[in-house]
């Protein structure tokens, strides 16, 4: 607490780029202050320049150790940031956020330490999973935060020292929404004009399944494709693009920053998620509020947040079936009483996952006593 009285919040996770997690980042960062709180995002490395500018951030080291001296110099950076700090409530993200900045948080003081399982069970590797079920059940974390029915599950199977610090808390979401004309956006982006055109916003990382909605270029012959997002698989990805011969279909754009979002998504004319995995699936949610038809992976956690009431706010195919997912796409662009249907069903998830209400139980959570 600062010595006027004014609470301080750290939030803290691996690397500074624009994606999910980092998103998540930004909105308790801003929701927090906007409740009188002082934040202070942490990152132990950085990995674009998407942070650079933001203030209060403080990146543990300038790039991702790579000798185990880095990783004893990033952890004692994060050690004196917590020490200088003195952070009432840390807030940590994704599966590495928890297992290493919850200890040393520890070492360093007595705030309540709130962990999140942004990541599905299935992607941690087990070593740091045991790490973290051992945190979790012996109350190095006072709560656990999970984001969907799905997760919840999921984290209600194990110990129940551990199990009983599981709060479920529904991710809000900034609206992406743009004013700005469909032209416009695309003259922005140096995206064609006069074309059909889907877009995707994920890492290029292998359980996103990038190169599913690529291929759907190879079914649907007047499409292109344009990909917001960095990472370890572009190179693989180009190798596909050149073996299918849409290279002058597919439209790399990198990484966009919140604005460069909206931007985004005015400019295309359908949303495709082909992810293997989500605690969540942020993205297309965002995209179906913003009035896009969107076509999904056809996976149970995705059935469940692209939902208002009981209706669909998405078309959902298997994306590994390429023919199947390319047709869902034709079929939501040619069909207009579908299309209408589901992008109202869309235009009314912010009224499911209003970003005020995760704020304040995230605020609540910070003055419950631990499980």
């Amino acid at each position: 607490m600062t010595p006027n009285g004014q609470k301080t919040v750290a939030i803290v996770q691996t690397q500074a780029e624009n994606a999910g997690a980092q998103e998540i980042a930004r909105q308790l960062a801003q929701g927090f202050e906007k409740h009188g709180w002082r934040t202070r995002q942490i990152f132990y490395f950085r990995r674009t320049e998407s942070f650079d500018h933001d203030p209060n951030v403080f990146f543990c080291a300038k790039e991702r150790p790579s000798s185990p001296i880095g990783v004893l110099k990033m952890l004692g950076e994060l050690y004196k940031e917590f020490s200088r700090e003195k952070p009432d409530v840390v807030v940590t993200l994704q599966h590495y956020g928890n297992v290493i900045a919850a200890p040393v948080a520890r070492l360093a003081g007595k705030p309540v330490l709130i962990a999140n399982q942004l990541t599905p069970s299935d992607l941690i590797p087990r070593p740091v999973a045991f790490a973290d079920k051992i945190l979790g059940s012996i109350g190095v974390y006072d709560h656990i935060v999970v984001n969907s029915a799905q997760t919840e599950s999921d984290y209600r199977g194990y110990p129940n020292r551990y199990a009983r610090r599981v709060k479920r808390i529904d991710h809000g979401f900034f609206d992406k929404s743009a004013p700005i004309g469909k032209g416009e956006a695309r003259a922005k982006l140096g995206l064609p004009q006069d074309v059909v055109l889907l877009g995707c916003a994920a890492r290029l990382h292998p359980t996103k399944q990038i190169d599913l909605a690529i291929r759907i270029l190879s079914e649907n012959k007047d499409q292109h494709l344009a990909l917001a997002g960095q990472g370890k698989e572009r190179a693989a990805l180009d190798a596909l693009v050149a073996s299918l011969g849409v290279a002058d279909r597919v439209h790399f754009l990198g990484e966009l920053d919140t604005t460069g979002m909206g931007v985004f998504l005015s400019a295309l004319d359908c949303f495709v998620f082909p992810s293997a995995m989500e605690t969540f699936g942020l993205a297309p949610v965002e995209a179906a509020q913003a009035g896009l038809p969107v076509v999904v992976n056809d996976i149970e956690v995705l059935r469940e947040v692209l939902a208002v009431g009981g209706e669909p706010s998405a078309l959902f195919a298997d994306a590994r079936d390429t023919p199947a997912f390319a047709g869902s796409v034709r079929r939501i662009l040619q069909d207009a009483s579908l299309q209408e249907r589901l992008t109202n069903a869309g235009r009314r998830l912010a009224e499911r996952y209003p970003l005020d209400a995760m704020i304040e139980d995230y605020i609540r959570l910070t003055e419950k006593p631990p499980a």
